[in-house]
């Protein structure tokens, strides 16, 4: 190496290596102050672990891994976490103290800048989110059915009206972040609550980040919220009635149908079966009606319930459970779980129960 010549072509081809190096993967280095007995910080996209690493002397830490995109990530520290956005090439630090936690400097990564932002609202909807729950928790002790459920309703309210004020303020965020930043803000959405926005951006940023493995996940998962959205037809199927004849909601069109999913087993169902009885014996003579789905599995269980509980409507299993095939086509994680189409077959309600679906049919029932 005493060459001048081959000295400079080493020096070359080290720094061309090094710079290809970089290019081709994401790192992030940094520091954790007063991380007690906390050891290691972890990475996850999505839902998905990356990978782990130890804090190491002074309490700091790096994560590398190729990568030739930019890649949305969390940062895992106990049980912090922070929206970290890391580039090909990027020298990224961080830094925490987690006496103070939700104070946390990072640096070399505008877009994770910009992420630090939009913390302030995740937080604000995470303390209103613990707060009425608490809040709900105290209120119904020692409270009769009837009461929890207008409880229940108006906390509903309350909830949906904070959580209407963050889904703007999402939406605002990523309009003016039209990139990982943006789009982290839009994945933190309530699919019950955001369902349109969230639609709306899948289709806006179709075309963009097509090799991100979360925006790909997220895409698809806004895909199947679209099937079943306000304003879509409702998927047809159909099933068997206790006699076993084969019946279709396509067959309820040219009346406002309440499909509702339910069982013989579900505490949470037969409670609500009186409300619906009342409902529909107030509004059947006026183009409404109910086409309930059992989730059972044994005959007996369910035709017994149909006649204790007086379900004067169409009711139809094929005995499957949580095996069925409605269980997949309509996206049921719980019971009960409804839906109200129009005449034309049109969604136009969901998981309306009590007072919430008694005003829905009083303003839309003539």
């Amino acid at each position: 190496m005493n060459n001048p010549y081959n000295r400079f072509i080493f020096i070359l081809l080290s720094a061309l290596f090094f710079s290809c190096q970089n290019k081709d993967s994401i790192s992030i280095s940094g520091t954790i102050e007063n991380p007690g007995n906390i050891k290691v910080v972890a990475f996850y996209e999505g839902d998905i672990k990356l990978d782990s690493v130890f804090l190491g002397d002074g309490n700091r830490f790096k994560f590398e891994r190729l990568s030739s995109q930019g890649r949305l990530l969390s940062l895992e520290v106990g049980k912090n976490k922070y929206p970290i956005i890391l580039e090909p090439g990027a020298e990224v630090n961080f830094t925490t103290d987690l006496q103070n936690p939700e104070q946390y400097s990072i640096e070399g990564s505008q877009l994770s800048s910009d992420l630090k932002e939009f913390a302030p609202y995740t937080s604000r909807k995470k303390f209103v989110e613990d707060s009425l729950q608490s809040e709900f928790a105290k209120k119904s002790n020692n409270k009769t059915s009837d009461q929890i459920d207008e409880l229940r309703v108006e906390f509903l309210g309350k909830f949906r009206s904070e959580l209407n004020q963050y889904t703007q303020q999402a939406v605002d965020f990523a309009s003016k972040h039209p990139n990982l930043a943006g789009f982290y803000a839009m994945s933190t959405l309530d699919p019950e609550l955001a369902e349109n926005e969230i639609i709306a951006y899948s289709d806006q940023i179709k075309d963009e980040f097509p090799d991100n493995r979360y925006v790909i996940q997220f895409k698809e998962e806004a895909a199947k919220l679209k099937v079943l959205a306000i304003g879509q037809p409702a998927p047809e199927f159909e099933s068997f009635t206790p006699d076993n004849k084969v019946v279709k909601l396509s067959d309820f069109k040219g009346k406002y149908t309440l499909i509702d999913f339910w069982a013989s087993w579900c505490v949470p169902c037969r409670q609500e079966n009186p409300n619906i009885v009342r409902l529909y014996n107030q509004y059947k003579d006026k183009g409404f009606t109910v086409f309930g789905v059992s989730l059972d599995n044994n005959p007996g269980s369910w035709m017994r319930a149909i006649k204790d509980d007086q379900l004067d409507w169409t009711q139809v299993s094929d005995l499957q459970a949580w095996s069925s095939d409605l269980v997949i086509k309509y996206r049921l994680k719980a019971i009960p779980a409804s839906y109200i189409v129009d005449k034309d077959g049109i969604i136009i309600g969901k998981n309306l129960r009590g007072k919430e679906l008694e005003n829905f049919l009083s303003e839309h029932i003539l």
